[in-house]
């Protein structure tokens, strides 16, 4: 493939001490009052915008500026609020300990492979970043080739995205830090493991692909002071780097000076003759081009709009490209095209659209390797080079599978998991497709204790939604059990099964976990998607809700005993839901989430999203569409909300924290009743992505301990006694 680019404790150990001998005895938190501190004083504007002749009062915009003393101010005054009213629930650090005790195994990430060497990220444990260890051949000696842990005190330095050179000798590899979308890129000689004096700063969404003796790379121009991680970011531009040159000597490849607000990126074929550029406009839909750069040919266009999904799997030979797309195809198909015959309309099906979703595909061992999505499980079928069908992989079981290998290797690795199987390495021989255990971990949950079920739902349309349930075997159906829901529902994205190590505690705890697969991800391929997105995006909270009440209906819970999640887009769906429907759960976790949607599209990236969810300015049914179910623009005066545990970052600058900052404070304002409605702001880190392993230990024991003491769990530990 080119381009696509909670707890809570159980069992402690049996210990001696002095010769006394000591045993484990099973034992519920006494449930006592816990006090919330008066909310900060929140200053109001009298700021007010006129969309279309409506008037939208907006008080709390001064908090957008998150980097003045007043809102910093204002964070710390809201931290100690929640903070304190955390450190009130009695097994609050048990749930932290057993979550550690619970993560703490060996994760081995699928080893893929470029010149000479194999690579895979390891952890140890809890470890705050996975280690890049590599290794000459399949037999070699493994050591380790960066460490981002010894890249910051804090351990908020992480990995993010790599490129190598075609001749293995060389990686060029982007960190992040606090958890922010900017990244730097430094180079590694593979051999000596020397960095090189190379450094290329300002990179944000981009790719790293060698040709020749340097890179291809987009960025933007450095930030205003003060507005890196609030400002918007325009005018992407792609650049190539030659080693050992300076950034600012960096040949500029493409940009798009007409046009500010689209992205752009770039890549090379596996045999470096060929340039890929692709655009986009938003998180949906890309142009692409390729130029014949080792004879020096024009920029080829074979998709010039904003339309499809398209990206080049490999070339052939003689102008001849494999490009995954939608293009007249919702769940994706495989064409066929010829760099002289350029245009969609001319392309040719070599793999065809299918009932079920193609999820990505690439060529590993002289095999075409076609990964699809049936039922929300994986399915993973293998073709020869003329498109002709061979054989599925079979898989271990039902649920979600990665593969990665190389064009010319006959030996390929691939992960698989669920939600209560940790993700297990497979080694794959193509050419007699048969699979062996490379790595499976060994971990402190008992997943045979559990079993998962995929049921259908019925929304308010008719429409069937897929939900997951992950509980303990022989659970009692009698409407007592805490329940967390989770979805997303937006952007193309499926949610597939996946193993979280964050759950098990609470599973451990008598627990449901569910996750529903709603509309607007892609689950179902494009037609999914669309609806649930723009004038449809209401389509997904009423499949949420149906979810929701399915749970209460068949007793696996009751209202007061529900908690609903979702994090960015994710975040939204919990903000909607619980304002539109602030009776049907007992606790809303909204998680650095999209709040604001009448402003969005105004800071940094949130301009992208506009193909996704429409713009508050770009028409009045857009505007009206936006406000009906903008979170922070539906919480009503003398409403009892759920109790609500907002979550944000102060370096996110993907979803800035300022959507959170507004709508607690107007949540705060105006929400009437006893239940808690606090905001919890994680200092020094962003969006989620890199987030170190003790952060995010100390951010989900905060959630579980909100979760289950508001829902009123019973809750037990197994504690040493003499």
């Amino acid at each position: 493939m080119i381009q696509k680019t909670i707890l809570l404790s159980m069992a402690a150990a049996l210990v001696a001490c002095g010769g006394t001998e000591k045993k484990e005895e099973k034992t519920a938190e006494t449930r006592k009052e816990i006090t919330v501190k008066a909310y900060p004083d929140v200053r109001k504007d009298s700021v007010v915008d006129d969309y279309f002749g409506t008037k939208i009062s907006d008080p709390y915009r001064w908090l957008e500026n998150d980097t003045s003393a007043e809102t910093e101010a204002w964070v710390k005054a809201e931290n100690e609020v929640t903070f304190d009213y955390l450190a009130q629930i009695p097994y609050r650090k048990d749930i932290a300990k057993r979550l550690t005790e619970l993560w703490d195994y060996e994760k081995v990430g699928t080893p893929f492979k470029h010149g000479d060497y194999y690579f895979m990220y390891k952890n140890d444990g809890i470890q705050n970043q996975s280690v890049l260890y590599y290794q000459q051949g399949l037999d070699g000696e493994q050591s380790v080739l960066l460490d981002p842990n010894t890249l910051s005190e804090d351990g908020t330095a992480s990995i993010n995205g790599m490129g190598f050179s075609k001749d293995g000798k060389m990686m060029a590899y982007g960190i992040s830090r606090a958890g922010s979308d900017w990244v730097e890129i430094n180079v590694l000689d593979l051999a000596t493991k020397e960095k090189l004096s190379d450094v290329i700063n300002y990179v944000k969404f981009s790719g790293i692909s060698w040709r020749g003796n340097g890179f291809y790379y987009s960025a933007y121009e450095p930030p205003k002071e003060g507005s890196d991680y609030s400002g918007k970011n325009e005018f992407h531009t792609v650049y190539y780097h030659t080693i050992g040159t300076k950034q600012s000597d960096d040949k500029l490849v493409y940009r798009d000076d007409k046009n500010p607000q689209r992205n752009a990126g770039a890549g090379v074929t596996e045999d470096e003759n060929f340039l890929i550029i692709t655009t986009s406009e938003s998180t949906n839909g890309n142009s692409l081009a390729l130029q014949d750069v080792k004879k020096g040919g024009p920029l080829v266009k074979l998709v010039e709009n904003y339309e499809t999904d398209n990206y080049i799997i490999d070339h052939l030979g003689e102008g001849k490209f494999l490009v995954f797309t939608n293009y007249n195809a919702p769940n994706n198909a495989i064409m066929m095209v010829d760099i002289n015959k350029p245009k969609q309309e001319q392309w040719t099906a070599f793999i065809p659209e299918k009932e079920y979703v193609l999820s990505g595909a690439s060529i590993i061992g002289d095999k075409i390797i076609a990964t699809y999505m049936k039922n929300v499980q994986s399915k993973i079928e293998v073709y020869d080079l003329a498109g002709k069908y061979l054989y599925d992989i079979e898989l271990p079981g039902i649920g979600i599978a990665s593969l990665n290998g190389d064009k010319d290797e006959n030996t390929a690795f691939y992960s698989f998991t669920s939600y209560t199987i940790p993700t297990t390495i497979y080694k794959y021989d193509v050419a007699n497709n048969t699979s062996e255990v490379y790595f499976k971990p060994e971990t402190k949950f008992n997943s045979d204790e559990y079993e998962t079920k995929q049921v259908f739902v019925t929304s308010k349309d008719g429409e069937q939604v897929p939900m997951f349930i992950t509980h303990k075997k022989g659970l009692q159906l009698d409407g007592t059990n805490p329940t967390f829901l989770y979805g997303y529902g937006g952007f193309n994205i499926s949610i597939t099964p996946r193993f979280s190590v964050v759950n098990t505690v609470f599973l451990e705890q008598g627990g449901i976990y569910a996750v529903v697969n709603l509309r607007g991800g892609s689950e179902f391929g494009e037609d999914w998607h669309k609806a649930g997105w723009r004038m449809n995006k209401q389509n997904v909270f009423n499949d949420f809700i149906a979810a929701a009440e399915y749970m209460i209906a068949n007793k696996y819970t009751s209202s007061e005993k529900l908690a609903i999640h979702g994090r960015s887009n994710g975040g939204l769906l919990a903000g909607a839901v619980m304002t539109q429907r602030p009776d049907l759960m007992k606790v809303s976790i909204p998680g650095v989430g999209v709040l604001d949607m009448l402003r969005y599209h105004k800071f940094t990236i949130g301009w992208a999203w506009a193909g996704e969810y429409g713009d508050s300015e770009e028409s009045e049914e857009s505007f009206k569409n936006l406000l009906s179910y903008s979170p922070l623009h539906n919480v009503k005066e003398g409403v009892e909300y759920p109790a609500t545990m907002v979550v944000t970052a102060d370096h996110d600058d993907r979803v800035v924290p300022a959507h959170s900052f507004k709508f607690i404070s107007e949540l705060q304002a105006k929400h009437t009743g006893d239940n808690p409605v606090l905001i919890r702001v994680d200092v020094n880190a962003g969006h989620g992505a890199g987030k170190p392993t003790e952060k995010v230990i100390e951010e989900w024991a905060d959630v579980w301990s909100f979760v289950l003491w508001n829902t009123k769990a019973e809750v037990s530990f197994e504690k040493e006694v003499e």
